[in-house]
């Protein structure tokens, strides 16, 4: 009877002292951290067990989506995210219509993007949330500059800018903020339209908006705007100089940084910018723009 009692309770430890087998969200969890190394299949591999185990798991179905975006698999990916969306609860629901608008951005595909952004920009509105939906505003002009529309990116910028303004404590600095951000913008579209000249009055006024918003995070996005325009208004050199002063963690700047590198006739360095570009596996409106590029540009 004794052997017996400590057979059971050394089986009972034993037992006990056995990891857990892993959840379907531990599993998205370890397949989120495969997917920023870049290793999109083994994510992949981890969600489907999660799927498999939780049909109805949004993180496994948004995470599934957004691993497929970053091999360029953007039909498949966006039957995940449809999904999400569909799973999403309150709280992620405009995540998940966010991610499918960026996975319309890896595309250029700025129409079908809209009808995401603008489901999050009408929620923010019924909310009275005119921050955030000046801020949604603003991301789907990018989309839209980024693709090529200008007209449109200019009709939200100005919606943006105009529905920040409608917060009824904004503060003169934020005023500015705003205003430096519709300069900021306002110039990238000069530039893309190739008005220069334009373009230079546009940064002078972000300047100044920049200055009295007296905002030091914000001026860390004041080298990318002259690089910008630099770059687009055929000032290569000028916008190498400027690009290398911004934000080197931004796949959109690496990529900026390549194109002119190329044009410059730095084929070593562009190729370089191209690579780092590839290294970062963020699913975001930046590296929706300029993954595509850089995959372009490393298989020519």
């Amino acid at each position: 009877m004794l052997r017996t009692t400590l057979f059971l309770l050394l089986t009972a430890a034993c037992l006990a002292q056995q990891p857990a087998a892993p959840t379907a969200l531990d599993l998205v969890k370890q397949g989120e951290k495969l997917n920023s190394e870049g290793k999109q299949d083994e994510a992949l591999a981890l969600y489907k067990k999660a799927m498999e185990a939780s049909p109805n798991l949004y993180e496994a179905q948004l995470e599934s989506g957004i691993a497929l975006d970053l091999k360029g698999n953007y039909a498949e990916a966006r039957e995940h995210l449809t999904k999400a969306i569909e799973l999403a609860p309150a709280a992620a629901k405009q995540q998940a219509l966010r991610t499918m608008a960026f996975s319309y951005a890896f595309e250029g595909n700025a129409s079908e993007a809209a009808k995401f952004e603008q489901q999050v920009f009408d929620a923010q509105m019924s909310a009275q949330d005119f921050t955030a939906a000046g801020e949604a505003a603003n991301e789907l002009a990018r989309i839209y500059l980024e693709s090529g529309d200008t007209a449109n990116a200019y009709k939200r910028y100005q919606l943006g800018y105009e529905t920040a303004q409608h917060k009824p404590d904004l503060s003169d600095a934020d005023k500015n903020l705003w205003l430096f951000r519709w300069e900021n913008a306002q110039a990238r579209i000069a530039a893309r339209s190739g008005k220069a000249e334009e373009a230079h009055q546009h940064v002078a006024a972000a300047k100044a908006a920049l200055d009295k918003a007296n905002n030091p995070d914000q001026a860390r996005f004041f080298p990318y705007l002259t690089g910008y325009v630099a770059f687009y208004t055929g000032d290569y050199k000028t916008a190498i100089t400027d690009l290398q002063k911004a934000d080197q963690r931004d796949p959109l700047i690496l990529a900026l940084l390549g194109e002119a590198y190329e044009k410059s006739g730095d084929r070593s360095q562009a190729m370089d910018h191209y690579r780092k570009v590839l290294a970062i596996n963020t699913h975001n409106p930046t590296n929706a723009f300029a993954r595509p590029i850089a995959k372009k540009k490393l298989a020519g």
